[in-house]
Formats: structure tokens, C-alpha cells, sequence
């Protein structure tokens, strides 16, 4: 498909302005072989024009069928039965049972289809254009191979005039048949690939897709992401805590970690994202990073300076620390009454523009603290016709990452930002953006934690067991190897005060009628005696039934909420976050995909904002991050092993004290698909 060496227009037309002309202009503008097919026409032009596929002197390698959705389905019939292996469907395919014909029709026949609901894809290498939409032409071309599920976006993106151009750009619409995972596959095969960006609505084939993902962080290729509106959410992810917490970002965003992925937040941030990778790429940079480091820049303002460090610390993109030898080397070019930092206002009586902020500039890039650099002026205009910004820009170039960073993109001169991005320089056409851009180079490329085929080792018949017969959640973690408390449920006064008598008091008492105990008032903690347990048995059947388990007490520790939830695209969602009754209100929770390694289980603890708690606040003993880490793993085996039996599976709280995490409430729900 994506290097057809003939390609038939179907639905081609020469009426002006319409989509069957469009179809033909941009296919004769590409490289294959084009034929034109409409029964209402015998000739566009000088061109023949065909009734049928069936009449070709040739089997097309593409049709690009341009037809309205009550004609879509007997057309890639006829292209089916004629042999062709690829078809780009440009209709919505709306109509009732369409979708899923279309992808039996070119799964039997195994075509590879873009769309439906597409823009088409232009080919800049093998010369392939297979577009209902003019675009640019020729199209930029460069290292960037993007993906994209809006159709706006693509055309956007195409007529940007950035300072990156394409070696693949694909509208790929719903992707009936060929994804998202397939064209990155293709991109990563092609050695001309330096930059991926993809702009993705919802996951398809998230297995694929990540190890896709995964091959590019193994071959140093960066991966830009924009996601739009995030997962769906399974009944799980609002009857657990772990699902509340998770939430729709929260899947793409644990996706994009797993897969060392740079994920965005919007159009601007993404653009100046790969524009920024893109050059860096051309410099042959991105191979041979040095260790992570800060970003630094240069202003000639006070207040945007301030506004600068403002944004960054918003965004969490840590400025460095220059060195002391740096900081004299500014400090001596530096007008009286300046002091040097970062960031660095060097604005005092204008003289020696050019020498002045090349200077400073030169001697950020040369700090190895400094992983990359930016000139942060507004690059407007200078009526006077001054570029002392972008000599001394251009002066600096090549030497290290280095950008313009400007705050209003329709105040950028266009003159000065093609002569810097002729020469490799990448303007950032926005202070948050820009600055976001920055950080993700500073902080590339992101650990990834390798496979580790003990880590996802499967218990088969631990795995046969539960999946034939879901048991109470205690048994549940404890076959996974967590510590919980003795507990024993029972059904009467009798029966609680014996179960007390054999586990030892003081005793916790807990409804079994709410999954959420505390909401209900169904808990109770530190029962001392056999009159206290009556008083409080006899208050919880009353309210809640009789049904109630006694557990042993456990040493008072920090409170977190350890599970997993499974997500309708991602698969199982592994989450850690501060626990007990105010989990959701906190909002202090990380969510990863499984597996988890030990070593990634201790970033996620040093992640939550209670990490302090953890490791001893204010004179407290620290807890047991080894046993925490046991069982954060723990519940990432049970959510590689289990994720299809069950919805989700929460231990919340697990106490982490200084002799254990012990998992003291506990949540499992069976799988509503199996029924």
C-alpha cells in the first residue's frame, strides 16, 4: 500500500472542485501508475477513463476509493475479487454493519486498508500520494514518519511550515483493518526514520503497539505522542478505588511510560516537541546523548524571564545548575549591576548585542549540566533590520541542542525563523509549549525498564485456579504471597466472639455487605474484649446483615492502596497510591502497566507525594520498603496472570510499618465478561 507502484481512482471525476478530481490531481502528482475508473466517463482529459477495476490492463497494487458508503462495500468487492491488496477508504462507513463488513471483506482477502474516515497518506520516499485533499506539494520531507487519527491534524500538520518535513505521513481515520501499530512497524523497518509522531484518538491493538513502541525506545528513535479523550473504563474502574484513581489519562499515560514514549498535551506542545527532536535528529545528536541534564535560557527581559521560570516550574522541567566556571565566563560578560544564573537576563545597556548574548549562549551549551539551551526572545520584527538574536544564534549553532524559544507565535518574523531552521535551529512558538518541548529532550530518552522473564513468569496452575473458582479476596493475595491479617468470617455473636477468642485481641470487625466498608460505617477497629465485640456485632448485623469477618490488628504504619484494574483498550492497570478512606480525595497515585520490576516499584513509591511518610517523617521510624516492593510486584503478577478473570482487585489499606506491609481490606471483582 505504502509503496504502490500503481494505484486506480475510483469514483475519479473532472468536475471542478470536487473530491473525485481531487483524488486525481494529487494521485498524478505521485509516482505510481494511475488509472482513473467511473462508468460515467470515458475519458478525464487526455486520460482514459475505466468502467470497472475489471477492465485494467493490470492488477492496481491501490485503489483509493472515493465513493459514497451505499457503493463502498461493492467496490472493495470487485477490488477484492480482482486482486488488489490494498485500498484506502476516504467514506465515514456509517452505515449499519458496514464497518464489520469491510474488515471481513479485506480480512479474507487480505488487503491492507487505511481508513475509513481517512485523509489518505503521502509517501514522500517511494513518491506515493493517495489523497482526497490537496496538500502540499512537494511535501517537506525529513525523518518524521507520523500517524495521525484526525484528518484536521494531518492537513494541519502538513502545512505547518515547521522546521521538520516527513519520511511517511498517513491519516489513518478508524482503522478497520491496517493500525496504527502496522504503519509504525513500517516506519521503524525504514532506516530513514528518525522521529515518530502519532496523534491518537483511542488504543487499537495495544499489545502490538507497545512492542512497536518498545522496538523504537531499543533504537534510540524518539516517539511523540498526542492522545485525544483517553480509554474507555470498564464497571471495574468505578466500583474499585484503583479505577476511580486511574481514571481516562491515566492509561495513555502509564502506556507512554512502559514504552519510554514522549506524550503531549496538545497541538502546540507536540509541534514544537518534534520540530525540537527533529533537529536534533538531523544533527545526528539523538544517538550519542550524554546523560540527562537541565534545560538553560537566555532572555532580554526581566518579567519574561520570571514568566519563563514561572511556566517551567508548572511543567516540573528543572533548570541546571551551571557550573562555578560557567558562571564567571557570564558573569565577565555581563553589563554592571547583572548578576549571572539560570535563568539569565542579560539585558543592561544593549551594546554588542551579538557578541554579548552569543557569549552567554556559548557558554550555557558548553556546561555539561546543560542538556539543551534556548534563546528566549520574541524574535519579532526589527524595523531597524537588527538580527543580532539570530547571528548570535547561529553563531552558537551546532555546537550542542539550542533553540529560540518565543512567546507569541504570530509576532515571530518569518524571515529570521526559515533562516534559523534552514540551519538546523528549531523555533518554539510558545513560552508553556516551548519549554514543555525542552523538558522532554532533557529528560530523553526515559527508562524503560527491560523484560524480565522472571517478572512475568506465569503460575499456570495458580493462574487455572482462581480463573475456575474466584475466592474470597484475602485467600486471593495470600496465594500471591501478601501478608494479611488472620480473618475469619462469621455469621452470629457466637461465632465472633470465638473467632476473636482464636485469633487474639484486640480485633477488627467489618461488615461483608460493602465493598467500601468505612462509607458505611462498617468498620471497626481495636475491639478489646468480648463485650465490645457483642456491642459492635450486634450494631453491624443490625445495620448491614449479619455477615461480618473479625480480623487480627496489625501495627499502626503509613496507609496505601496497592491493585489493579483492567482497562477495555490497556489491559490491566497496575496502581499505587495513598490508601484509607480519603484514597480518591488525596489524588496521590501512579498507574503503570504491568510487569513491574522491583527497581520500578521503588520509582513508583519515590513518585507519591506520602514517599516522605514512607521513608520516616519528623523522627518516625521508616517502613519497610522492601515488603511494600513484594507487594507491588506481587499484584503486578496477579495482573498479568489474572487480568482477564477478574475487573479489578484492590488492597486498600496495606499498612507499611517498619516490620511489613500487611494488606488489612481487600477488594476483588470478578470479570463482567465472563458473566
Amino acid at each position: 500500500m505504502l509503496g504502490a507502484r500503481s494505484l486506480a481512482v475510483v469514483g475519479a471525476s473532472a468536475r471542478p472542485g470536487s473530491f473525485g478530481e481531487r483524488m486525481v490531481i494529487e494521485a498524478r502528482r505521485g509516482s505510481a501508475r494511475t488509472y482513473l475508473v467511473n462508468p460515467r466517463h470515458r475519458r478525464i482529459g487526455d486520460t482514459p477513463c475505466f468502467a470497472s477495476l475489471d477492465d485494467l490492463d493490470e492488477v492496481p497494487d491501490l485503489v483509493l476509493l472515493g465513493v459514497p458508503d451505499d457503493a463502498l462495500i461493492g467496490q472493495l468487492e470487485a477490488a477484492a475479487a480482482a486482486g488488489v491488496r490494498s485500498a484506502v477508504l476516504f467514506g465515514s462507513a456509517h452505515g449499519p454493519g458496514l464497518r464489520a463488513a469491510i474488515t471481513d471483506i479485506a480480512t479474507r482477502a487480505g488487503m491492507a486498508v487505511c481508513g475509513a474516515a481517512c485523509m489518505g497518506f503521502v509517501n514522500p520516499v517511494t513518491g506515493v500520494r493517495a489523497l482526497g485533499y490537496l496538500e502540499p506539494d512537494p511535501l517537506p520531507e525529513g525523518g518524521v514518519s507520523l500517524v495521525t487519527h484526525s484528518g484536521s491534524a494531518f492537513s494541519t500538520l502538513l502545512r505547518a511550515r515547521r522546521g521538520f518535513g516527513y519520511r511517511l505521513a498517513v491519516s489513518s481515520g478508524q482503522e478497520l483493518v491496517t493500525d496504527t501499530a502496522d504503519y509504525l512497524e513500517y516506519a521503524l523497518d525504514d532506516p530513514g526514520t528518525r522521529v515518530i509522531a502519532l496523534l491518537l484518538e483511542t488504543p487499537r491493538a495495544a499489545p502490538r503497539l507497545r512492542d512497536a513502541l518498545r522496538r523504537a525506545a531499543e533504537r534510540d528513535v524518539p516517539v511523540v505522542i498526542l492522545t485525544v479523550g483517553g480509554s474507555p473504563r470498564g464497571r471495574a474502574m468505578v466500583a474499585a478505588h484503583s479505577g476511580a484513581l486511574a481514571g481516562d489519562a491515566a492509561g495513555w499515560a502509564a502506556f507512554c511510560a512502559a514504552t519510554g514514549a514522549i506524550r503531549t498535551t496538545d497541538l502546540a506542545e507536540f509541534t514544537d516537541t518534534l520540530e525540537l527532536f527533529a533537529c536534533e535528529a538531523r544533527a545526528g545528536r539523538l544517538a550519542r546523548r550524554p546523560t540527562r541534564g537541565g534545560i538553560a535560557t537566555v532572555h532580554d527581559s526581566g518579567a519574561e524571564r520570571a514568566l519563563c521560570a514561572d511556566i517551567a516550574h508548572d511543567l516540573g522541567v528543572e533548570f541546571a545548575e551551571l557550573s562555578p566556571t560557567t558562571l564567571d565566563v557570564i558573569g565577565d560578560l555581563l553589563d554592571d549591576g547583572l548578576t549571572p544564573s539560570n535563568p539569565l537576563d542579560i539585558w543592561g545597556t544593549g551594546a554588542d548585542t551579538r557578541a554579548l548574548f552569543g557569549g552567554c549562549l556559548r557558554a550555557m551549551v558548553e556546561d555539561s549540566a546543560v542538556a539543551v539551551t534556548a534563546l528566549a526572545v520574541d524574535l519579532v520584527t526589527e524595523y531597524d533590520g537588527d538580527t543580532a538574536y539570530t547571528d548570535a544564534v547561529l553563531d552558537v549553532a551546532g555546537r550542542a541542542p539550542l533553540a529560540v524559544l518565543a512567546s507569541v507565535p504570530s509576532a515571530i518574523d518569518p524571515a529570521m525563523a526559515r533562516r534559523l531552521r534552514d540551519r538546523g535551529v528549531a523555533v518554539l512558538e510558545g513560552m508553556r509549549s516551548g519549554l514543555a518541548a525542552m523538558g522532554h529532550l532533557a529528560g530523553w530518552p526515559l527508562p524503560v525498564d527491560p523484560v524480565d522473564p522472571e517478572t512475568v513468569g506465569i503460575d499456570e496452575d495458580r493462574r487455572a485456579r482462581w480463573c475456575r473458582a474466584p475466592g474470597p479476596a484475602f485467600d486471593l493475595l495470600a496465594d500471591y504471597g501478601i501478608a494479611v491479617p488472620a480473618s475469619r468470617m462469621v455469621h452470629s455473636r457466637a461465632e465472633a466472639i470465638a473467632a476473636a477468642a482464636e485469633i487474639g485481641y484486640p480485633v477488627a470487625v467489618k461488615t461483608a455487605a460493602a465493598a467500601h466498608k468505612s462509607d458505611v460505617g462498617g468498620v471497626a477497629l481495636d475491639v478489646s474484649g468480648p463485650d465490645e465485640l457483642a456491642g459492635v456485632y450486634d450494631d453491624l448485623a443490625a445495620r448491614l446483615g449479619p455477615a461480618v469477618t473479625v480480623d487480627a490488628m496489625v501495627p499502626a504504619g503509613v496507609e496505601v492502596s496497592v491493585g489493579f484494574v483492567r482497562d477495555a483498550a490497556f489491559g490491566p492497570l497496575v496502581v499505587v497510591a495513598a490508601g484509607g478512606v480519603a484514597v480518591e480525595l488525596h489524588g496521590d497515585r501512579v498507574v503503570v502497566c504491568p510487569p513491574v520490576s522491583r527497581n520500578s516499584a521503588r520509582r513508583i513509591l519515590d513518585r507519591l507525594r506520602i514517599a516522605p511518610l514512607l521513608g520516616g517523617w519528623r523522627g518516625a521510624p521508616p517502613a519497610d520498603i522492601d515488603a511494600l516492593v513484594e507487594v507491588i510486584v506481587a499484584f503486578s503478577t496477579m495482573a498479568v496472570e489474572l487480568g482477564d478473570t477478574f475487573d479489578a482487585v484492590e488492597a486498600n489499606p496495606v499498612i507499611a510499618s517498619p516490620t511489613g506491609a500487611v494488606a488489612v481490606d481487600a477488594l476483588a471483582l470478578a470479570s463482567s465478561a465472563s458473566g
